[in-house]
């Protein structure tokens, strides 16, 4: 294992005023997203959309990496250029998504565990050589009813730390992500108290496991209200929340955390980034990793047509430019209406 080398493409993922394109929707999430706009999830319609979005002129000012699913690793844009090369070409980092998806975990009702482990080792080597120079792994946790219990937070810690050990020893830098789903009527004091067991087990578990800090990326919660709470937190009381529990329980030699954004608006996504950002510096960078928040209005704006591939790119690199600016805290809401206008 080459830490220097995994530091850099690390550092590389959270360079100023960059994040990363979570683009690695499973077969079902993708289908889902296609058939709110109308669209049939056809290998070619998928491949045509992903290509919409990586041949975007000028995102690779606010994008620094784009995590691709098993599918779209092995395709190519429409000029024949298979897709990690053409993102490479624009010096954006290829990435891949490892696992395969959270199931019910065995007595413990309501609450999964995050598999793939079986043949991992053999897999990193082949997407290494297909282009990839990170990877993803996702971990779920629920809140409310006695969750997440310490067996499922400690299983999928375990795991997490597994994936991760096995990605260095690959040359990948692994993202680990433990995401604590903020579905609920929970409070963000709740949150924040959930957040915290997660985080501190799964660095308990990363050290434990001989992964190096400096090579990984953390892709987390942000803390929030639960969606369906009855009275929801601000962004600044969001920011608040969310650096004091990281600040108790992420190393300082973690080089970044890219933020998923769940179940939050596109704007939500980009305003409480930004909060985080203008409260710094902090011991880390503090970024993206958005999927849904990025790519929404692209979609919308698609819909499936030839015709509306421009629009769809303006709406993409619009999202990108404005979570770009949020990394430095330079974003404000009325930047929205200067665009729409």
């Amino acid at each position: 294992m080459d830490i220097a080398t995994l530091n850099e493409t690390a550092r590389a993922l959270v360079a100023e005023g960059k994040g990363i394109l979570a683009a690695d929707e499973s077969s079902g999430t993708i289908k889902k997203r296609f058939d709110s706009i109308g669209v049939e999830s056809t290998e070619e319609n998928r491949r045509g959309y992903r290509d919409l979005l990586f041949t975007t002129e000028g995102a690779e000012e606010h994008i620094s990496g784009v995590i691709l699913f098993d599918e779209t690793i092995r395709q190519s844009s429409s000029d024949g250029t298979p897709f990690p090369k053409l993102l490479e070409s624009k010096g954006i980092v290829p990435g891949i998504k490892v696992d395969t998806g959270a199931k019910p975990l065995a007595l413990a009702d309501g609450e999964t565990v995050t598999e793939g482990l079986d043949g991992l080792r053999e897999r990193l080597a082949e997407y290494r050589g297909l282009g990839a120079r990170f990877a993803k792994w996702r971990a779920t946790y629920s809140i409310g009813d006695g969750k997440p219990s310490e067996y499922c937070v400690w299983v999928n810690a375990h795991a997490l730390a597994r994936y991760a050990a096995l990605c260095q020893e690959a040359g990948l830098v692994p993202i680990v992500e433990p995401e604590v789903l903020q579905d609920g009527t929970h409070t963000i004091e709740e949150s924040a108290k959930a957040t915290g067991r997660v985080l501190q087990a799964v660095y308990t578990e990363l050290h434990d496991q001989r992964v190096e800090y400096a090579g990984t990326l953390l892709k987390p919660n942000m803390v929030l209200s639960g969606y369906e709470a009855s009275t929801r937190a601000g962004a600044r009381e969001v920011a608040d929340a969310t650096l004091e529990c990281f600040y108790k329980h992420v190393p300082a030699a973690v080089p970044g955390i890219v933020f998923l954004s769940g179940g939050q608006t596109d704007e939500d996504a980009t305003a409480h980034l930004n909060e985080m950002n203008s409260l710094g510096p902090h011991p880390w960078q503090l970024s993206f990793s958005y999927g849904r928040a990025l790519q929404a209005p692209a979609l919308k704006a698609w819909g499936g047509s030839a015709e509306n591939v421009e629009a769809a790119q303006r709406a993409y690199l619009h999202r990108a430019r404005m979570n770009g600016l949020a990394r430095s805290g330079a974003y404000s809401p009325e930047m929205e209406e200067a665009v729409a206008a």
